[in-house]
């Protein structure tokens, strides 16, 4: 099967959850007002689209302490969990992030400013491991009660920066990687995930609830996880912004893997300056972590530095034409006509690049490789040591863990042989040439381009578990495949429902392609946060989305 990059559609069936000392989502509900009301078109909660910066200042001017953040943002997403549209999009709040707000509060009196994360309550898709009282289980049973030996990387960097990881948030299942009939957002230890643009909509994934909790104000930022679309998608289908970095720039120690050529981190915000920020703190070079080798030199001192109203300005860009809808297509031509007008030079178009085939068979290989190794190392006290431990676990538990899919996947990674195999070898290198040298590299120097660009993603398509996931279309899959950065911002609405704009470039590029979605976002202006309607509003005699 080919890694799906897009859509998803999944029903608001929800299996209960189980967390470490308690039961279903026992640390959801702090007992704390002020999530304001969330019925469909009414929603006055305070903190709702605050950025970064400003929720900074509110603590510099003491409107606001981090524990308070935490207070307001634990109930929000209580008030959209537990009650109101039901998002189903946090898998749990971290028990102690009143107490550690508290102390950052503290660091904050005596004049101690980490930096400007500082107190600055994130988000992070449950397959980013923690050493604490929250669970790592990528959405699945198997892994429940599983206790990390230490923080990933990604989140021990936002605890040194003093952001207050808030809790650990819903996503497809192993990623998405379990099944090829799988319905994007679900999880047998959260149920489904549903879209804050229309209830009955799949938000896309596997980083579901991080690009959901990002839409709706649950938190400040969030952070997600891509091996071929699974931050960008779910970030232009939930109107938020997306970064997926270069394969290098941000360590994957201790993040529960698909397959080491492709996998990252990257933040889901609802602004660039945000995403920026956020990547600010989570890159760089990790021992743990050999394809960081070159993070520190490659990276930018400050990505927020690079941000420029007028950044399009002189920018010279490849124009991709993927097929998409007539909609989605009209949002794109206002898009480029508003990139035009900022002062960029469009090439256009660019022919289409192929991505090669074979992508499916490699994150087999790597996947059955990968896993093993992760339990190995960051689930010593689990019972479950390999692939087939895996599989063994879901056809026990069947009437939890498999109720709507299966696991042929699974099965069909299990099948493969070592990373030495040459098969496996011969496509790592087919398609990486084919994404790097004969596609992105070249199309940069044949037209001369700073970054291409494309939709990011058709409207998020009705949630159906019965059939699973169906195609809507995509772009992620050339930047996945390379390895190379893709940021997505948003571009507009198709019935209500968010469509993204796509910059990708030349490895180590993430300063630049940032600069140039900021210049996008600060002229079109287009995201509007979701008013979680039950459904998507067609006039009569419409035609579908």
């Amino acid at each position: 099967m080919e890694r799906r990059s897009f859509v998803g559609t999944v029903a608001a069936v929800g299996l209960a959850g189980t967390q470490r000392g308690g039961g279903a989502r026992a640390a959801r509900r702090p007992g704390v007002e002020g999530g304001g009301a969330v019925q469909q078109g009414e929603d006055r909660f305070e903190l709702r689209e605050l950025t970064i910066a400003e929720l900074r200042e509110g603590m510099e001017r003491g409107r606001y302490t981090a524990r308070r953040l935490v207070e307001l943002y634990s109930a929000r997403i209580d008030a959209l969990d537990g009650r109101g549209p039901r998002l189903g999009h946090v898998l749990e709040i971290n028990p102690d992030a009143a107490g550690i707000a508290a102390d950052l509060d503290a660091e904050r009196r005596a004049r101690r400013v980490r930096g400007p994360l500082h107190g600055v309550p994130i988000l992070i898709k449950d397959n980013i491991a923690t050493a604490d009282r929250m669970q790592t289980t990528a959405g699945s049973l198997a892994l429940v009660g599983v206790a990390p030996p230490r923080d990933a990387f990604v989140a021990r960097r936002l605890r040194e920066a003093g952001a207050v990881i808030l809790g650990k948030t819903n996503l497809s299942e192993w990623a998405n990687f379990r099944s090829s009939r799988s319905t994007s957002g679900w999880s047998a230890r959260g149920g489904q995930t549903r879209n804050p643009y229309a209830l009955d909509r799949n938000p896309s994934g596997s980083s579901s609830g991080s690009g959901v909790a990002a839409a709706a104000s649950s938190c400040a930022a969030a952070i997600g996880t891509e091996t071929n679309g699974s931050i960008i998608s779910p970030s232009g289908i939930c109107g938020v912004v997306g970064v997926k970095p270069t394969v290098g720039l941000v360590s994957r120690a201790g993040i529960i893997p698909i397959a080491h050529s492709q996998d990252t981190a990257g933040p889901m915000t609802r602004t660039v300056a945000d995403a920026a920020a956020v990547l600010n703190a989570i890159a760089g070079t990790d021992p743990a972590d050999v394809a960081t080798a070159e993070a520190d030199r490659r990276r930018e001192t400050d990505y927020t530095r690079l941000l420029d109203p007028d950044g399009l300005r002189g920018a010279r860009l490849g124009v991709l034409r993927p097929a998409f809808s007539p909609k989605t297509d009209a949002v794109y031509a206002q898009a480029i006509a508003v990139l035009r007008e900022r002062g960029a030079d469009l090439v256009d178009p660019i022919a289409a690049i192929p991505t090669g085939m074979g992508q499916g068979d490699l994150l087999q290989f790597e996947f059955k490789h990968d896993i093993e190794q992760y339990l190995a190392e960051w689930a010593p006290g689990s019972p479950l040591r390999t692939l087939d431990d895996l599989i063994a676990f879901n056809l026990r538990e069947a009437a939890r863990e498999m109720p709507y899919f299966g696991q042929e996947t699974f099965e069909a990674a299990a099948r493969r042989g070592p990373l030495t195999t040459p098969e496996y070898v011969q496509i790592k290198e087919r398609l990486l040439r084919a994404t790097r040298a004969d596609g992105i590299d070249r199309a940069c120097d044949t037209n001369r381009l700073d970054a291409l660009i494309a939709p990011s993603n058709a409207p998020a398509r009705p949630i159906d578990l019965v059939g699973g996931d169906a195609g809507g279309g995509g772009s992620a899959g050339l930047a996945a495949i390379s390895g190379y950065p893709h940021v997505t911002v948003p571009m507009g609405y198709v019935h209500g429902l968010p469509v993204g704009l796509s910059f990708f470039g030349r490895a180590w590029s993430e300063g630049l392609l940032l600069k140039l979605a900021f210049a996008f976002e600060q002229a079109a202006r287009a995201r509007r946060p979701p008013a979680f309607p039950a459904s998507v509003e067609i006039p009569w005699g419409g035609r579908p989305a």
